[in-house]
């Protein structure tokens, strides 16, 4: 990988040495987490995204030189590499640049030109292409033969070689390539009688929007339909200014051979060139609006994860339920599971036993805070809790994936002895006390925070998730002697099998008192050492410094420190005006960089300090279902979901209500992560009640005075043209998401 750093360098535009070093620390074994955090003075401080960015745009590039190679190697096989074609093929810059060189020479099935030259056409083709003047009747006789029986016969072959040679002329694709671009339109129309079945897809079955512009979550909605076998799907420019600009390339005279080149440069277009660029604009479209939808997720997902605590506090979940009951669970403060009843609150008969109950398990336990699971009666369970007046906070636990996870082996290997609803209501309880800590148990892509993710590239989707898992997980760090095995195995460098070592020890071992004793867990050798230790926790233990993400490499250093000041290590330790005694300069060395000691000296501040803010209670206004909703009021709401089109808020009834993009601030914005994060509080006034379809518009902005001056917004036509409805129709295709478990 190292080959490509000038080319990574230059098409990011970020230094080459700095290219190199991340590179390097990548076929070391580093993981990104490590170099990001571990290793900024090699280099320049790059953040994690950039050094992700670095390595896949280093396997963009090693697969672009393995493509080419191979293309040069499969030519020269042929006895057919110039010096020309090997220019080109130098001169290239994109994968489809290449391919277009590479057509000609590519095998393929067998074609009408291959049939015409197989017959002995091409050197009527040939002629015609010249368009010279000449008696093309007399000349087209001169080819029949028994397999071409007429004159028109041969003729017909003669276009159908130099629509192959049209098709494939790198040059004319290129010029193709560049009008799809820019003039090209996606359009969609519903198939003959699938109204009824693709109802849903209503608002595609007369459209069309330019290629240029259209958003990621609508080419994902029009994709979906037309995988459905819903919707006809087209891409393509005005055909008129497609074969103007191929006869000017191929037209040169104004005679009767230059007809039939003509009529071969539209059988082309047609059946050929409209055909493969329709294919390669698809799933380029295609792509690209999976990796606006997987960003989208993966950002979510970051916001979900990296959410507030509430720490260590000892919890009364509940999982709601309505003629089932609910299942409420106890938990100590590190989350260890303690004791599980059931109680009925929606039955008048039984409301006096389901309050004895939740206060004698309030009391026996000692329990500082109640969490509710916001699915299906988790209100009206919140409004009987509320009714106790038990003197607790009571939060509302969004509680997506907790019924994956509790069928999960995961869960039945945690709770063997327990069924799916006690398994559920633990998790809710845990979810409130370290969000991060529960969540990484579930399949990323079961958190219902996306957009579309059921449509995009599952490999990639995966892979940007993981990586965002990992990212969460090593930027707030674990403790050693509690962390699960699942959230261990997130820790750079560790990955399921040596996490599951790690229990394996502390279990036998007992807890760790020191990160050292970690070289003592079976394969668990120097490398993966290097790579977890500073992110893994030891609270409590020999030395002060394994609670903090001080580096172990890097102790001698605070040591030295602690002994040019005179005080121990330990007094060291957030202590703010001894450290603004040390002076950066004088520990800079060839090994150890300004940007090292000015992170220890960070750390040491605030050792181990947890980048998430505490879990805050919040109270919903007092409505429970979308009949309680009316037009005009302002409701405090919860964010939950966010996507390109607008943000899903929770204001306390079954339907997350949307509030579109252009109603989330005065300001113009075009991503609504401008302005708003997972989980935040905000007010919204009702714009529309939707009683039939479940669906409430929301506004953010009507509830603000806008800013001096007047608001000024960019006026955005396209936006609005499928504004409505269509984005209706995705809303509702994420409520059901989280609302169909």
């Amino acid at each position: 990988m190292l080959d490509f750093a000038k080319g990574v360098a230059e098409k990011l535009s970020l230094k080459e040495v700095s290219v190199k070093a991340v590179l390097q620390l990548l076929e070391e074994g580093a993981t990104v987490p490590f170099i990001a955090r571990y290793r900024k003075d090699r280099t320049g401080a790059l953040d994690e995204v950039q050094i992700q960015q670095i390595q896949e745009e280093a396997r963009a590039q090693k697969e672009f030189a393995d493509r080419k190679a191979f293309i040069e190697k499969t030519i020269t096989d042929q006895e057919k590499m110039t010096d020309e074609l090997q220019k080109k093929i130098n001169a290239a810059t994109t994968l489809a640049e290449l391919e277009d060189i590479y057509l000609p020479y590519k095998p393929k099935r067998r074609t009408k030109a291959q049939v015409a030259r197989e017959n002995g056409l091409e050197p009527l083709a040939t002629q015609l292409l010249e368009q010279g003047n000449f008696d093309i009747a007399a000349k087209a006789k001169e080819f029949i033969n028994d397999k071409v029986e007429t004159e028109e016969d041969a003729l017909q072959g003669a276009r159908d070689i130099i629509a192959e040679i049209v098709n494939e002329d790198a040059e004319a694709r290129a010029k193709m390539r560049k009008l799809y671009e820019r003039s090209a339109t996606v359009q969609s129309k519903v198939m003959a009688g699938k109204e009824e079945e693709g109802a849903k897809f209503k608002d595609y079955f007369e459209f069309d929007e330019p290629v240029s512009k259209i958003p990621s979550h609508r080419m994902l909605a029009v994709m979906r339909g037309f995988m459905a076998g819903v919707l006809r799907l087209t891409i393509a420019p005005s055909e008129e200014e497609a074969l103007m600009l191929l006869e000017k390339q191929f037209v040169k005279a104004n005679n009767e051979a230059a007809e039939h080149v003509k009529k071969a440069v539209k059988s082309a277009y047609r059946r050929l060139l409209q055909m493969a660029m329709e294919s390669e604009f698809r799933m380029n479209l295609k792509m690209q609006a999976d990796e606006e939808a997987i960003n989208v997720f993966a950002e979510n997902l970051r916001q979900l994860l990296l959410s507030s605590p509430l720490g260590s506090k000892r919890i009364l979940a509940i999982d709601p339920g309505y003629r089932t009951g609910c299942k409420v669970v106890c938990l100590d403060e590190k989350g260890t599971f303690l004791k599980t009843d059931l109680i009925y609150v929606h039955e008048k008969n039984r409301l006096a036993d389901a309050e004895h109950k939740v206060r004698s398990l309030v009391e026996q336990h000692k329990l500082q805070a109640i969490a509710i699971g916001d699915g299906t009666a988790g209100r009206e369970t919140e409004q009987f809790i509320k009714k106790l007046n038990l003197g607790l906070p009571i939060f509302l636990v969004n509680e997506d994936g907790a019924s994956i996870y509790s069928a999960s082996e995961v869960a039945r290997e945690e709770f063997p002895d327990q069924d799916v609803t006690v398994r559920g209501a633990i998790s809710i309880g845990r979810r409130l006390m370290d969000p991060l800590a529960e969540l990484v148990k579930i399949e990323p892509k079961s958190i219902g925070v996306g957009q579309y993710q059921h449509d995009v590239n599952q490999v990639r989707l995966k892979e940007r998730l993981d990586q965002t898992v990992v990212s969460c997980v090593n930027t707030v760090g674990v403790n050693l002697n509690t962390a699960s095995k699942h959230l261990l195995s997130y820790v750079s460098g560790i990955g399921p099998s040596i996490a599951e070592n790690i229990v394996t020890y502390r279990n036998e071992q007992g807890k760790f008192v020191s990160r050292k004793q970690l070289l003592e867990v079976q394969r668990l050798g120097n490398k993966a050492y290097e790579q977890c230790a500073g992110f893994l926790r030891v609270k409590e233990g020999d030395n002060p410094l394994d609670a903090s993400s001080v580096h172990p490499e890097s102790y001698g250093l605070v040591e030295q420190m602690a002994k040019d000041l005179n005080a121990e290590v330990g007094a060291l330790i957030g202590n703010e005006e001894l450290l603004s005694q040390v002076e950066v300069k004088k520990y800079i060395t060839e090994e150890v960089g300004k940007h090292t000691v000015e992170d220890i000296l960070k750390e040491l501040k605030k050792p181990g300090l947890d980048p998430r803010s505490e879990a805050q209670h919040f109270e919903f206004a007092n409505i429970y279902g979308i009949e309680d909703v009316q037009v005009g009021m302002i409701v405090p709401g919860i964010v939950t979901n966010i996507t390109r089109f607008g943000a899903f808020v929770d204001i306390g009834v079954k339907q997350d209500g949307l509030v579109h993009v252009s109603e989330i601030a005065h300001r113009y914005i075009t991503d609504p992560n401008e302005a708003l994060k997972l989980n935040d509080k905000v007010n919204v006034k009702v714009l529309e009640v939707d009683m039939n379809r479940k669906r409430i518009a929301l506004s953010i902005k009507q509830t603000q005075e806008p800013p001096a001056g007047g608001a000024k917004r960019k006026p955005n036509k396209q936006q609005n043209k499928h504004n409505e409805s269509a984005n209706m129709d995705d809303a509702l295709s994420l409520l059901k998401q989280k609302f169909g478990k």
